[in-house]
């Protein structure tokens, strides 16, 4: 079942909340769906993880922990989805973002040398913010909305799938019984 599996990778909501950095935030993190795992509150989850993960801006985390609190689903599985977007998928990710902006908007794709520096972000910014930020936001929302109708999906199929088998179990233990009692 999809519970036992998240269980075994998602930490324990009563360590979350004793980590020092975050305890100032106790109430807000009070709230049980924060950590609940059913399948709205992890459909949700994906949702916000891969759209967040999408984002161009530093603080992807805090939009996902402030998406989760106002959605009330699970989040630490919001902020771990954020890590899609790590130092090796990140330049990937933009390039795919800023083609997705760029022909969306109807402009020119122009040739890219990216370096990891404020000042060539700075330079290059204001020719490539806003074909980027359109692509992300595409991007985000079409990997979101995917993400969040395959879990739901994958979800509904397990319980149906899970039903099956109970119900076989049942049906295999009355012919049991009637077995049984005909034979005694």
């Amino acid at each position: 079942m999809p519970k036992k599996i998240l269980r075994r990778f998602l930490p324990d909501p009563h360590k979350i909340l004793n980590v020092r950095p975050i305890r100032w935030m106790g109430p807000l993190l009070k709230d049980p769906n924060l950590f609940h795992i059913n399948r709205a509150s992890i459909s949700t989850s994906f949702f916000i993880g891969l759209f967040c993960a999408f984002l161009p801006i530093p603080g992807q985390t805090l939009v996902a922990v402030l998406l989760a609190l106002v959605f009330r689903s699970n989040l630490p599985l919001a902020v771990a989805l954020i890590w899609i977007s790590n130092p090796l998928t990140i330049t990937p990710m933009f390039l795919f973002a800023y083609s997705v902006g760029t022909w969306l908007l109807g402009q020119r794709e122009s040739h890219l040398v990216i370096e990891l520096s404020w000042d060539w972000a700075i330079a290059q910014g204001s020719r490539i913010w806003l074909p980027l930020l359109t692509g992300s936001l595409v991007c985000g929302l079409i990997s979101g909305i995917i993400g969040y109708l395959t879990i739901l999906n994958l979800w509904r199929w397990q319980v149906i799938k899970n039903w099956g088998v109970r119900k076989k179990k049942r049906q295999g233990h009355a012919a049991a019984l009637l077995n049984q009692r005909e034979n005694p």
